[in-house]
């Protein structure tokens, strides 16, 4: 599929800017024994991790329907974001770890210049990653690119705190660097429980479509006497529905079966992001209009 190729494209352009941004905040943080900056490079890491995650699950979600799933592979690429909810959660127990070890055993951060100045260019980089696959992800309509892009940018909120606790560690209060720390983790887990909320609710088939504006649609068509047990479920960029459409009883199969094919060609028309509709066509009658 042309659109999970451009998606894996996006992927690898991201990957590759988001290791570079890890390598040089996680080498740099050691450097100057920096918890919170060296936390940031984690986050960071995972930013990339979370890019081959995706590579892989949107491979597979590009596969095409099969005997054992009929209906197509989308969903892996919406279990994927799961798997990025997993490693967030992961990576904020590794930093209140840290965190809580650099509390029992103080230590001295050796701010310079040059720290400030590798925060600054891994900032613009995450900033430029987030707006670029931000973009993408909507046009794309791509529920794992908008989850990426709210992870990179809880990395962007993270680094400023970083440059905060930097500035508090030179003017000789290292223990910033450590609270930090914490509302660096505050930020990750507020990002997991975003990504599995997102995923969940794609999971669980929740509502995509309000189903008056589907029925408002259907009521207009011709043919159409009514229509009701309207439900939406699926992806972003990959609805599904299903609904009970009335007609005159009196009418011919085939006029039926081109009045059904009339709603759905309206919903596809009017919901782009619809790929699938079941008709279910009833004989109407006024006694048991519902």
């Amino acid at each position: 599929m042309i659109r999970m190729q451009k998606v894996r494209q996006v992927l690898l352009y991201t990957l590759i800017l988001n290791i570079s941004v890890a390598v040089a905040k996680i080498i740099y943080g050691y450097s100057i024994q920096s918890i919170s900056m060296t936390s940031d490079g984690l986050h960071s890491f995972l930013d990339g991790a979370s890019n081959i995650i995706g590579l892989i699950g949107v491979w597979i979600a590009s596969q095409p329907p099969d005997a054992d799933h009929p209906y197509g592979h989308r969903k892996f690429e919406t279990l994927s974001t799961i798997a990025i909810a997993a490693l967030i959660f992961a990576a904020g127990a590794e930093i209140l770890r840290e965190s809580y070890l650099r509390l029992r055993t103080p230590v001295n951060i050796d701010v310079t210049p040059v720290s400030f100045a590798v925060m600054a260019l891994t900032l613009m980089v995450n900033i430029g990653v987030m707006t670029y696959e931000r973009k993408k992800g909507r046009e794309l309509k791509s529920d794992f690119l908008i989850a990426d892009s709210m992870h990179t940018k809880t990395d962007i909120f993270i680094s400023i705190s970083v440059i905060i606790s930097l500035i508090a560690a030179g003017a000789g209060y290292p223990v910033v660097d450590v609270l930090a720390a914490f509302i660096i983790t505050v930020f990750i887990a507020r990002m997991g429980f975003e990504i599995l909320k997102s995923a969940t609710a794609v999971l669980t088939d929740a509502a995509r479509i309000n189903p008056e504006e589907i029925k408002e649609l259907i009521s207009g068509l011709e043919g159409v006497e009514e229509c009701h047990e309207i439900r939406t479920r699926g992806k972003e960029d990959s609805v599904c529905i299903d609904l009970h459409l009335l007609v005159d009883p009196e009418v011919t199969t085939l006029k039926a079966h081109d009045i059904a094919h009339a709603a759905e060609e309206a919903i596809k028309n009017k919901f782009p992001s619809v790929t699938d509709v079941v008709v279910h066509v009833e004989p109407y009658q006024e006694e048991s209009r519902e």
